[in-house]
């Protein structure tokens, strides 16, 4: 039980850590969403890297175009982090847009069961959400992805400090 008491302790330090951390993302959403850009560019370079290497110890050709392709990419995020911060926003913008289209073709395939209309919501959601960063587009590149991130964190935490909380009362 000790074991439980000290990992719900530790969540919920954690869980104050990363909510704090998304109040200031929602605080200063263009360097929390800079952050992100750069941070996917190091992953990028470094993936890339980890691929043209693999190419020479039998991955083949195209994972060393490939991994050339990644590397270059990361380079330029990293080197330019508000033009990666747009083409991420860009992602972001497809990415709602089909999983609204998804969800909303989803939710009428299937009507009546319990629970379509909530799908239905959801995919509405996403496309409006997609159309309301499109709708603002480039602008939305400055605030978009930080503004995400730092409601994904704030969310993120008061879980990690909820399930901390019932641990240490388990305990």
């Amino acid at each position: 039980m000790n074991n439980i008491a000290t990992m719900g302790k530790h969540t919920k330090i954690l869980g104050w850590i990363i909510l704090i951390a998304g109040f200031f993302a929602l605080m200063s959403p263009f360097f929390a969403g800079a952050s992100v850009a750069v941070v996917v560019g190091m992953m990028m370079l470094i993936s890339g890297v980890v691929r043209v290497v693999d190419s020479f110890q039998g991955g083949g050709v195209w994972t060393g175009l490939f991994g050339v392709l990644y590397s270059i990419t990361g380079f330029m995020i990293v080197a330019e982090p508000l033009s990666g911060l747009l083409a991420l926003t860009m992602l972001l913008i497809i990415y709602f847009m089909f999983v609204g289209v998804g969800e909303v073709i989803s939710a009428f395939q299937m009507r009546p069961v319990k629970g379509w209309g909530l799908m239905l919501f959801s995919g509405i959601i996403s496309i409006l959400l997609a159309m309301m960063i499109w709708s603002q587009w480039p602008l939305s590149g400055v605030w978009a992805v930080g503004t995400l991130v730092g409601i994904q964190l704030i969310f993120s935490g008061i879980t990690m400090i909820s399930v901390g909380s019932i641990a240490k009362k388990l305990a």
